[in-house]
């Protein structure tokens, strides 16, 4: 069982860090492929992550979701979501609105 600090782990490049929980992402190596610029470098790791595990590189083709069917990836919250709507909106886009029978 993890200590307050968390377990100490070493990643396959070797980095050695604390984690407290079973995320098995290093944090050394996710700050360095954390892209310098574009929407995606606004975002913490878990939302990166999340919308790269869905195919999403480009703010085009986020606005083909639906807020909805962005909440329910594995790694984004709400908190996520002003981020995401102020990128989306710099570039005159927005979620793709809900159909009406959902």
């Amino acid at each position: 069982m993890p200590d307050q600090q968390g377990s100490l782990r070493t990643c396959e490049k070797g980095h050695t860090y604390r984690k407290k929980s079973d995320c098995p992402a290093c944090p050394v190596c996710e700050q360095e492929r954390k892209p310098k610029d574009g929407f995606m470098s606004l975002l913490a790791a878990p939302v990166r992550r999340a919308l790269e595990r869905e195919g999403i590189a480009t703010l085009q083709e986020l606005s083909a979701y639906t807020e909805k069917a962005i909440l329910k990836l594995h790694g984004i919250g709400p908190s996520s979501m002003p981020k995401l709507r102020q990128a989306l909106a710099e570039e005159g886009l927005a979620f793709k609105k809900a159909d009406s029978d959902n």
